[in-house]
């Protein structure tokens, strides 16, 4: 073919081979997006950029929800440093290892260190969310197809669980969620090894997790048996998992935490089992909502046909044992292990019932990946991320500004006890104490977010009884914060 006679008029040999080749590179990049094998980056792409903005915009308009970002930033920026980590939020020179075990937090360190600030955690925790959407989306459309795959996909990156894990700011589950993922992945493509290393750093996250660790250490066993060319070799190793993930959670309650808290004893212990103060016993009805919410919208009851369910037995088994009553409910962060395992227990049975001779299961099966995006998507209405579709979402109100700049009013290094409201403007450059805990110390500074209806000599009177014989005057007050210094 003549290149020159195609060219555009006005142009040569040499343009017509310059378009030719940018029309070439262009279909190159459409053949990008186009290839299926691109598609779970392309949803966990989509995903950090959801999750970070809903985290981000929160975080500017000031709605923290707890105080555990504080605490954990405490402790990251100790890491980040090279120090102990002391989380003084739980109380004066408090070592965090010595409430929970989680020293996987440390890996966020170098990246505290080059842009330190709270923003850095819950960017961070964005990107490991997103990113456990890959092993199942990527499973799910090498065994079910390109759609269903991307269904399930997206069912698993919007599904409530997750959701309400971005929504309540920063925690350190966000680690394990990307581990038990890639883990059960291998599990059901039968990579006995994989499946094995994913999981054993579980036990780094947060001393309960070593008991999943063994359950899915008995997962692999049960597949591997079946396996006759890998699997003998596997098994062993599974069983040395189960052992392991059991050793360092007794060593983790036994040893670590009681040494490092200086108590000699793990403080949660009161929470489950029969000591302790009780807040009530888990209500029937109650445990029966959470795990249809659970197991219903997320895998149409199906993944019960999937041995990968054992790996959700563990974390719903402390959570119904538990006094309180935050563990109960489908609130907060403590669903959102829960997800990877009940959605790639999902693809597991549905490529189990693949060949059923029932037709009504296969009809299920066929049209369940679906049915669950469906599901989650719709649900998502009154989820977080919904907050997205509301402009109020990304402003930031006067109001807020002037909370910002009377908390800038504090001086950096300052001692300053607080509240929920104040702490995450704080962590990176003061040393903060929760509000009546701060032991025998007088903070420089009380900073406090109060009731409308809290007056300024309210707030002073309060401050005499939290510390008597000092003396606190006001520095400013908006919006209901107000600060106060000593002297």
């Amino acid at each position: 073919m003549d290149t020159a006679a195609t060219a555009p008029p006005g142009t040569g040999a040499e343009g017509a081979t310059a378009v030719i080749g940018g029309r070439t590179r262009l279909l190159a990049r459409a053949g990008v997006l186009r290839r299926p094998e691109a598609d779970p980056y392309w949803l966990a792409l989509a995903l950090f950029a959801a999750f970070t903005a809903l985290s981000v915009c929160r975080y500017r308009r000031m709605a923290t929800m707890s105080w555990d970002l504080g605490i954990f930033e405490q402790a990251i920026r100790a890491y980040a440093h090279f120090q102990a980590p002391i989380a003084d939020l739980k109380g004066p020179g408090a070592n965090i290892l010595g409430d929970h075990f989680s020293p996987i937090t440390a890996l966020l360190g170098p990246v505290y260190r080059l842009f330190p600030g709270p923003v850095t955690l819950l960017v961070a925790q964005a990107a490991l969310f997103a990113v456990s959407a890959v092993p199942v989306a990527r499973v799910a459309a090498r065994l079910l197809g390109r759609g269903r795959g991307l269904a399930i996909g997206i069912a698993y990156g919007v599904s409530w669980g997750l959701q309400r894990a971005v929504d309540f700011d920063f925690h350190e589950i966000c680690f394990a969620v990307p581990l038990i993922a890639f883990s059960l992945e291998a599990v059901i493509r039968g990579r006995w090894y994989p499946a094995l290393l994913w999981a054993a750093p579980l036990v780094f996250v947060k001393e309960d997790m070593g008991a999943t660790v063994a359950a899915i250490g008995a997962v692999v066993w049960i597949r591997a048996r079946r396996d006759p060319e890998r699997g003998p070799r596997a098994v062993p190793l599974a069983v040395a998992l189960m052992g392991f993930g059991i050793a360092v959670s007794a060593l983790a309650l036994g040893v670590v935490i009681p040494g490092f808290n200086g108590a000699g004893s793990y403080d949660y212990w009161d929470k489950v089992g029969s000591g302790g103060e009780q807040t009530g016993t888990i209500p029937f009805g109650t445990a029966l909502r959470t795990l249809l919410w659970i197991l219903l919208p997320t895998t149409g009851l199906l993944a019960l046909r999937s041995p990968l369910l054992l790996a959700a037995v563990p974390t719903l088994g402390w959570r119904f044992l538990s006094h309180d009553d935050h563990y109960w409910g489908t609130d907060w962060h403590y669903s959102a292990v829960l997800m990877p395992v009940v959605l790639l227990a999902l693809v597991d049975a549905l490529d189990r019932v693949r060949d059923t001779h029932r037709p009504w299961l296969a009809s299920y099966a066929r049209q369940l990946p679906a049915a669950v995006c469906g599901a989650a998507l719709a649900l998502s209405s009154s989820m977080p991320l919904y907050g997205l579709t509301q402009g109020a979402t990304y402003d930031k109100s006067p109001q807020t500004r002037a909370v910002e700049r009377l908390l800038d009013r504090i001086p950096d290094g300052a001692t300053v006890e607080a509240n929920v409201g104040p702490i995450s403007r704080l962590t990176s450059r003061c040393r903060v104490l929760w509000v009546g805990a701060t032991q025998d110390i007088r903070p420089d500074y009380i900073a406090l977010q109060e009731p409308p209806e809290r007056t300024e000599r309210q707030v002073i009177e309060y401050a005499g009884q939290l510390h008597p014989g000092s003396s606190y005057t006001p520095v400013g007050s908006t919006s209901g914060y107000f600060v106060l210094k000593r002297g």
